[in-house]
């Protein structure tokens, strides 16, 4: 009966647009990768994809079904599992395209900053569920903000900007949830001015450089798009010449030229917005964004009539994840935002992602279940009362 009533408070608009979503990649990555000529087999991502759809939607589930607010009581362990696991890449992870990120476990690699943005969600809004009911200080502020500073560092030197871009910008979205005073944002905005100031004019003054350089030429070409159309800024180059071409209904699937012969360069994971766009067009992506707008709408009402302050927060979190994944990782492809290497959800090949992203829609469906039973509850009490 228990099992029963879970199940039909279950959000299947929210259910039924992620699973658009994961059947939409798995099309769009097999167009883009079926005649590509290192892989064994046309269905090689395809496979991988598809298994780490299958163990995303078993943790879903699980996830789904667990009392999200027993996870409260176990902050101090979820972050220190989260730097431990970081700190693990640095020990035993691999390393590609110049990036250190990856632990082989054999099966798969797993991207351990890909589940910390979901556990950082769940210790910053355990910590500001806390701290709310005393009033909002500074200190609660700083606190927030150092916690999420750690993994944050440990990711960006891995280097993974893209993720501690991700991190920072959901801290940002819970403090302005969680009700902190627009001084301590302006002084949050002065802070970042004055690093990246520091960082990017003061440091290499004296030899010290922390942006790679790579990461400096994204800069420049985000902010002279013609620079280095051979070299830095063929990315975007391909990417708008995909997309432009697509018009309203696109070249059709396993058409598009610049995916097709291997113009475009990572088209299946941080450019793969770009082959749906050559190959399905405007309407293609319409779909794409439609799809989008109602998890981030069902997100948003889970968010708000959740019957918790720390399901609340993390239902916030979890939207603010994904907004600013799909708006950074669009943006990019498009010329309006720095490319970074930020996965589109749900979209992009990658199964860490993909079991982090499915993990967090279990988190939304758990909230969504229970504010719903918890009404039911509050119902019967003034029926019976009555």
């Amino acid at each position: 009966m228990e099992l029963r009533t879970y199940i039909r408070h279950f959000d299947y608009a929210l259910l039924a647009a992620v699973a658009g979503l994961v059947a939409y990649g798995m099309l769009i990555i097999y167009s883009a990768t079926h005649a590509d000529p290192q892989i064994s087999g046309p269905y090689y991502y395809v496979k991988i994809q598809a298994v780490a759809a299958v163990i995303g939607a078993l943790l879903m589930t699980v996830v789904a079904f667990l009392d999200f607010r027993g996870l409260m009581a176990y902050r101090v362990q979820i972050y220190i599992g989260i730097i431990v696991t970081i700190l693990l890449v640095f020990i035993i992870g691999s390393t590609a395209q110049g990036s250190q990120r990856w632990i082989n476990l054999g099966l798969f690699n797993l991207q351990p900053s890909e589940l910390a943005k979901i556990g950082m969600i769940v210790v910053l809004s355990s910590f500001l569920a806390n701290r709310t009911r005393e009033g909002f200080a500074a200190q609660t502020t700083l606190l927030t903000i150092g916690y999420a500073l750690l993994p944050a560092f440990l990711i960006f030197i891995q280097p993974d900007f893209g993720t501690t871009l991700v991190l920072m910008a959901v801290t940002i979205a819970l403090l302005f949830v969680a009700g902190t005073r627009w001084t301590h944002f302006v002084a949050i905005g002065v802070a970042i001015a004055g690093l990246l100031l520091i960082v990017v004019k003061a440091l290499p003054l004296i030899g010290i450089q922390i942006l790679k350089p790579y990461q400096i030429d994204r800069l420049l070409v985000f902010m002279h798009p013609d620079y280095d159309p051979g070299g830095s800024g063929y990315h975007l180059l391909q990417s708008k010449i995909a997309i432009g071409s697509g018009m309203m209904t696109g070249k059709g699937l396993y058409q598009g030229t610049q995916t097709q012969l291997n113009f475009l360069p990572e088209h299946h994971t941080d450019f793969v917005f770009s082959v749906l766009g050559e190959e399905l067009g405007f309407l293609g992506a319409a779909v794409l964004l439609s799809l989008y707008v109602i998890i981030i709408w069902r997100g948003l009402r889970i968010a708000m009539f959740s019957d918790s302050i720390f399901g609340s927060l993390v239902a916030a979190g979890i939207v603010s994840m994904f907004m600013f994944q799909i708006f950074v990782n669009i943006g990019m492809t498009i010329g309006i935002m720095p490319i970074t290497g930020i996965p589109l959800p749900f979209l992009s090949y990658g199964g860490s992602s993909m079991v982090a992203n499915l993990a967090a829609i279990g988190l939304l469906e758990g909230i969504h279940m229970r504010s719903k039973l918890a009404g039911d509850r509050r119902f019967r009490r003034a029926h019976i009362t009555a």
